[in-house]
């Protein structure tokens, strides 16, 4: 359903909302509700808001709200600022949690301590004050008493060379010869002031979870649920995660670890493997001999994945599409495959049931896997847009310059939805530390902001329209990378190595101009049932498929890529051949490449191998390839729209034109949209051997949106005068248009 962007469905678009777009196109920034809540406070506020070009605000508890969080009070403030803000023609978008990561609803539902986040803890240390089973634990716990944790088992564990020898189950008091004695209990989170004294949520249990939703979505409903899906458009879950996942530093460690666990995770587990998790365990954390790999570890890797998106995300999804009201929000740690192991296990696999999935970018970093991998699911599951929540500890000099590059990389990878972070509504007490800079009065500039929120809405009213075109799907190495997560001394070298290829792989192709999307092993099947070619994911096909060196891949995934090649399409693989399938030794994918091409993981080779992929190339005059812009291609009906703009900050003379040649692919009429400020203008072409060629001179900051239109008559545009000055968004003047 277009619940956002309804306007983005028309035949074309209308030229005055790209002149004057509405509000559901402007940006919606984290308004930090930390201090004492008045009406007057509320509205003088939202009359900021509308003053900066905003088209909304995100009611977000932060430290420093002294009215009582989730209180009848506190619920008809977030109603008084729904009411006046939809008086203002302005969105007010909901947020879960008091400050964040969600799930605990402040600590109400984890008063409750069956719905406390807990791990596995295995340590050489019998522990007295544990309970002795699950039974006597849940006893105290009835009893409201506040038990530890409970014990389970132990082992002996024989290692040589470091590598798991032998290992196996045996009681607490075992007399052992050789190995080490290892006891496994399960343990409760610690009480934190943080929590309001109480502890994070286990984001595995589906009741923990339903009982966050009646404290906190359901109170919501109650309060202004006439409004959902129409001024109340979404509601922002914040950094949910699943805590306790964690290597060992060295194999022959003394000291403690900790993996990710709930209660019933033993049960669904050999539900779902047909083998007892307690006769595995050691594998999770130890490395077997010869470089063996453990389908095990991978198990329960993919395993805690699918019980945190199907516990936290999915149940929050479908009540949300229930009360006609979209999830949107960011994971924890999504940009690296290291740390989304550590927080998710697969951060693509969160955003499957979100109706406008979200990420995180702060401290002006350009983590492109965390925009791609959000944007990439949202493509194929047809949802109308992506958030990020942007700008984040930027520091009070940072200036508009940083807010247009920062903007405007996003909105080319596929961001529509700008929540700025952050806007202080005080800045008393602790309120002056909290991550500036506060986008909001407090800075001197707010009165110009408009300049920046123009820019982006103009931007947005083009970029919802149509769909995106992208010629590449590239499978996410995440599965490879969990077979390595054993002990940091012996598997951090090849950690490092597929991360670094990881970042490297987004950098030469988005740099290098080729657009792709993320596929998700584990989204794959659900989302391309009858493989042929183009392999079609959903809502989006490819032409061509890169596998970068993985050192595995699943077996439906296998499945759909022999089908692909079987009908004609490309496959690549960069770097090895994965020599792995499920996790167990197959030579399935090595038959597979000899029909395939196969290239070394380095910048040259890949996009050599992707040439004929390319819609667009953009050389600068020395006939080197651009090496900071990015760019968005839409087909919308019958025309394309064509986005690019800078990446990073240019360091010296920014004065000093940037002059390229544009070249894309097909015969188009060009037309210049600025904006900035709302106009347009042709653009000379000319076309060579089916393509269109523009000449463009940029400055550091620009960036620039081209309609391309059918051509009706080439011979008008043939030998025109090039465009020398097809330069558009200069902060200091405006453009003059040959």
């Amino acid at each position: 359903a277009d619940m956002l962007y309804p306007k983005s469905q028309s035949e074309c678009l209308d030229f005055n909302l790209f002149q004057n777009p509405t509000s559901e196109y402007r940006g919606t920034p984290f308004w930090s509700w930390n201090c004492k809540l008045t009406k007057e406070l509320i509205e003088k506020q939202i009359d900021v808001f509308r003053q900066m070009g905003f088209g909304g605000f995100h009611v977000h508890p932060r430290t420093g709200l002294e009215t009582v969080y989730l209180s009848r009070e506190y619920l008809e403030f977030v109603k008084h600022a729904n009411e006046y803000g939809k008086e203002k023609g302005m969105l007010c978008w909901l947020y879960d949690e008091d400050r964040f990561p969600s799930g605990t609803a402040g600590g109400i539902v984890t008063e409750n301590l069956k719905y406390r986040s807990r791990h596995l803890l295995l340590t050489q240390v019998y522990r007295a004050d544990m309970c002795e089973n699950q039974q006597e634990f849940n006893l105290l716990i009835e009893k409201g008493q506040k038990p530890k944790g409970y014990y389970i088992t132990s082992y002996q564990i024989v290692l040589k060379n470091g590598e798991l020898d032998t290992y196996r189950q045996v009681s607490a008091d075992a007399n052992i010869s050789v190995g080490k004695l290892w006891h496994v209990y399960l343990q409760l989170a610690e009480e934190e002031p943080w929590y309001n004294d109480q502890t994070y949520v286990d984001a595995l249990n589906p009741r923990a979870v339903e009982k966050f939703i009646e404290v906190t979505h359901q109170q919501y409903y109650q309060t202004m649920g006439g409004e959902f899906g129409k001024t109340i458009p979404a509601i922002f879950t914040d950094e949910p995660h699943v805590k306790g996942k964690m290597a060992l530093p060295f194999a022959e460690t003394n000291s403690d670890a900790s993996i990710s666990f709930t209660d019933d995770f033993a049960q669904t587990y050999e539900q779902e493997y047909g083998v007892c998790f307690w006769d595995i365990l050691p594998e999770i954390l130890w490395e077997l001999p010869d470089q063996k790999v453990s389908v095990h570890r991978y198990h329960y890797h993919d395993h805690l994945a699918e019980r945190f998106v199907s516990s936290f995300t999915d149940t929050i999804a479908s009540w949300c599409n229930k009360h006609n009201i979209a999830l949107t929000g960011h994971y924890l740690s999504e940009r690296t495959l290291y740390s989304q192991t550590l927080a998710l296990s697969d951060a693509m696999r969160c955003y499957r049931s979100m109706q406008l999935p979200g990420i995180d970018i702060l401290c002006d970093q350009k983590e492109l896997s965390t925009a791609k991998q959000a944007v990439s699911v949202a493509r194929q599951y047809g949802r109308e847009g992506v958030l990020s929540e942007l700008y984040g500890v930027t520091h009070w000099d940072y200036d508009f310059k940083g807010h247009k590059l920062q903007g405007d990389w996003q909105a080319a990878l596929g961001i529509t939805i700008r929540c700025h972070h952050l806007s202080y509504m005080s800045m008393e007490g602790e309120a002056k530390r909290d991550w500036p800079a506060s986008i909001s009065y407090q800075s001197p500039w707010y009165e110009k902001y408009s300049f920046i929120e123009n820019h982006f809405s103009r931007l947005n009213t083009v970029l919802t329209r149509g769909k995106p075109v992208v010629k590449v799907g590239v499978i996410h190495p995440i599965e490879s990378f969990w077979i390595s997560y054993g002990p940091v001394d012996q598997t951090q070298t090849i950690r490092d190595q597929m991360d670094l290829d990881f970042e490297n792989l987004m950098q030469w192709l988005l740099y290098g101009t080729v657009d792709f999307d993320l596929i998700s092993e584990s989204l794959l099947p659900q989302l391309c049932q009858s493989p042929s070619n183009p392999l079609q994911v959903g809502e989006m096909e490819y032409d061509t498929i890169v596998v970068p060196n993985c050192r595995m891949l699943r077996s439906s995934t296998v499945e759909r890529l022999e089908e692909f090649v079987r009908h004609g399409g490309k496959l690549v693989f960069a770097g090895a051949v994965p020599a792995l399938v499920d996790a167990l030794p197959s030579n399935r994918v090595q038959l597979l490449a000899e029909s395939s091409t196969i290239v070394a993981m380095n910048r040259q080779e890949l996009l050599e191998a992707l040439k004929d992929d390319r819609v667009v190339e953009i050389r600068q005059t020395n006939g080197k390839l651009s090496e900071n812009l990015f760019y968005q291609m839409r087909q919308d009906n019958e025309e394309q729209w064509l986005f690019i703009c800078h990446v990073n900050r240019k360091k010296n003379l920014t004065d000093i034109p940037e002059n390229y040649q544009i070249r894309i692919r097909g015969e188009w009429g060009v037309t210049l949209y600025d904006t900035q400020n709302g106009e347009t203008a042709q653009v000379a072409a000319s076309y060579i051997d089916g393509d269109t060629q523009l000449d463009a001179q940029l400055f550091a900051e620009d960036s620039l949106l081209l309609r391309l239109a059918k051509l009706r008559e080439k011979t008008v545009h043939q030998n025109t005068e090039l465009l020398k000055n097809l330069s558009l968004v200069h902060f200091d003047t405006k453009p003059d248009y040959l």
